[in-house]
């Protein structure tokens, strides 16, 4: 198995710039489009291991990368605790029942989710079978904060009001539904170690929506009780921690287990790596919009982040976030072909 993501994950040599892509399966590939067809919606495309594990594949096809991720989405968890899920076109997911009260949190299933998650299980052995050992397989979830911010709001927001409300009027609240959410969380993860996953990722998504104090008690605490729950069972597991608009933090989130973080567009690889004293790797930085440009203002993206690179081999390449739908793969191309042709060589 080409294994220089793991490497560069656990300071191991390694010959090159390791990359992958986020949502490197999606909606920007026709191929992806056409098995989407093929489902009446979105979470039942999920629950079919084969339809998974080939969209997992897709990107593997056409790009050279470094590493896949299992196919499934983060809001798998709330489902399988009791709330009923919908993906709206043009709305994106919505919980018909949100949650607003202790009552509503007392009645999420715990005991039971697991068990009602065995498709994820199936995608992740399915693909990992399917790989052959290409590349390693990345395991996922969401944070216990961004999920929460679903649930309680119902449906996506850009301030999440609702969630925010709850924090500062009823934080005991809201910590019970947190401690929920990490509970099933962290078996969720060892049943994806265990079915095949190489590495994992928490995606915190909407953890920059908070303060630089309320951002450790509502969020990072979660994902640090999760990170040491896996490198006590899985000790060979790296995990990768990605809060979007957290750049500030990385001080904080390098001191919580973790082997990498990632970083999206709004803090440069300087400052992170300042912030981070080289104690982790880091993943990321290119603003996906910059997808949408000619293929010489791509490589000259490309070129600008691996420059700073040269003197440090504990980077991942990546966006800062997920690839837009609407974005030509052939950029996509260009940009994994930018990053082969720049990065470092040869690293020890």
């Amino acid at each position: 198995m080409r294994t220089i993501y793991l490497d560069a994950l656990k300071n191991k040599k390694h010959t090159h710039t390791p990359m992958w892509i986020m949502r490197q399966a999606g909606r920007y590939l026709p191929e992806y489009r056409y098995v989407r067809s093929k489902f009446q919606n979105f979470m039942t495309m999920c629950k079919n291991a084969q339809a998974c594990c080939e969209v997992a594949l897709q990107p593997l096809d056409r790009f050279d990368l470094d590493a896949s991720i299992v196919f499934s989405d983060i809001l798998t968890i709330p489902e399988a605790m009791g709330m009923k899920l919908e993906f709206i076109p043009g709305t994106g997911p919505v919980f018909d029942n949100p949650i607003q009260s202790d009552k509503q949190i007392s009645l999420l299933d715990t005991k039971y989710a697991i068990d009602k998650l065995t498709y994820v299980y199936d995608a992740v052995s399915t693909t990992k079978q399917a790989i052959k050992n290409r590349v390693p397989l990345i395991g996922f979830c969401g944070s216990p904060w961004t999920l929460a911010a679903y649930m309680v709001e119902g449906h996506g927001s850009k301030q999440f009001t609702k969630l925010r409300q709850m924090m500062y009027a009823q934080p005991k609240m809201l910590q019970n539904l947190l401690d929920k959410l990490t509970q099933v969380t962290c078996i969720y993860l060892s049943e994806q170690i265990k079915s095949g996953a190489d590495a994992i990722m928490i995606f915190d998504t909407w953890g920059g929506l908070l303060s630089h104090h309320t951002y450790q008690i509502f969020s990072l605490n979660y994902m640090q009780t999760i990170t040491q729950f896996i490198k006590t069972h899985h000790p060979d597991t790296p995990v990768t921690l990605f809060t979007k608009g957290g750049g500030l933090w990385l001080d904080k989130i390098a001191q919580s287990g973790c082997d990498a973080a990632g970083i999206d567009w709004s803090i440069s690889i300087k400052q992170a790596r300042g912030f981070v004293n080289d104690s982790i790797a880091l993943q990321g930085n290119l603003d996906p919009a910059a997808l949408y440009g000619s293929d010489e203002s791509i490589i000259q993206e490309v070129k600008a982040i691996l420059s700073t690179q040269r003197d440090n081999h504990r980077y991942i390449f990546n966006l800062g976030h997920g690839v837009y739908p609407d974005i030509n793969p052939d950029k996509v191309k260009v940009m994994v072909e930018a990053v082969r042709e720049f990065g470092c060589k040869n690293q020890s």
